[in-house]
């Protein structure tokens, strides 16, 4: 299930994954970017927040789409900053940067863990 965790004015957007991960998250994640996309940012700024994640709990389906969902996207994210508590994850995002910011000029991935989530609300919303 997904949930915004703050509803901002400006480009940002946050959520969390609670629990599993399913199509309808995926078209609830879409549907929160348009709104933004519509309400004329260029680019978005989006924390994900993974505390109450359970993979075993999400569709292989939605995953892929998800996946699919951004990479279409990737132009029109700026920091996109993945909250959690996985040394996976950890390791991953350095790599998923590497390739997000020359593909995007100016993008950048970064991964904070559950303690650092005042840093990473500062990093999508420096305002």
């Amino acid at each position: 299930m997904i949930e915004q965790l703050k509803i901002y004015d400006n480009n940002v957007l946050a959520i969390t994954v609670i629990d599993g991960f399913t199509m309808t998250d995926v078209k609830y994640c879409q549907k929160l970017f348009n709104e933004k996309l519509e309400k004329g940012f260029e680019k978005i700024n989006l924390l994900v927040l993974l505390d109450e994640f359970k993979i075993s709990h999400s569709s292989t389906k939605a995953f892929f789409e998800e996946m699919i969902l951004i990479l279409r996207n990737y132009k029109k994210l700026r920091h996109l900053a993945i909250v959690a508590h996985s040394n996976i994850l950890k390791a991953y995002v350095p790599i998923d940067n590497f390739f997000f910011s020359r593909l995007s000029k100016g993008s950048e991935e970064r991964y904070f863990d559950i303690s650092q989530m005042d840093e990473a609300m500062a990093f999508v919303d420096p305002g």
